[in-house]
């Protein structure tokens, strides 16, 4: 076994590193906004909220997952929503997006969470391999949302 890999939840510190690599995800992604700028302003504002956390990975940080809470009336009890979760180039396939997944579970678990979820485009095969290899369920309602090409998944942490 390998050295142990950094993880860490980010701090208000941190806007530079988080500002990369989300800005890194939106090329990935092929988008043009929002800008850097955009960016780092609202990782500012997001790094100081108590209803989000940023998981860095790496050393120096090569990925990323951001972590949304929210209360839910149905559970009197706060949700978790995996809002984005990227890893660059030169750190895939060394398993840091379970290593980041996992944490996001182990974070929403640690706050009291029922349940975490996300949404994830239905042709992107890896990322759904992972997810449902971590306990995530995708469900699609085709009534409600037609042919969309996400899926939501819901992961259940407490029953």
């Amino acid at each position: 076994m390998g050295p142990e890999v950094p993880l860490r939840i980010a701090g208000p510190g941190d806007v530079a590193p988080v500002t990369r690599l989300v800005g890194g995800f939106r090329d990935f992604l092929g988008g043009s906004s929002p800008s850097n700028a955009e960016i780092e302003a609202t990782a500012g504002i997001l790094l100081r909220d108590r209803s989000t956390e940023f998981l860095l990975i790496g050393e120096p940080e090569t990925g990323f997952a951001q972590i949304r809470f929210r209360l839910s009336v149905w559970n009197a009890a706060e949700d978790a929503w995996l809002e984005d979760l990227f890893v660059e180039e030169v750190a895939r396939g060394e398993g840091y997006g379970r290593m980041l997944v996992e944490a996001a579970i182990e974070r929403a678990r640690s706050r009291g969470c029922d349940r975490i979820q996300l949404d994830v485009n239905a042709a992107n095969e890896s990322a759904l391999s992972l997810y449902e290899s971590v306990g995530f369920v995708p469900r699609h309602n085709e009534a409600k949302w037609g042919e969309s090409p996400d899926y939501f998944m819901t992961c259940v942490i407490r029953s």
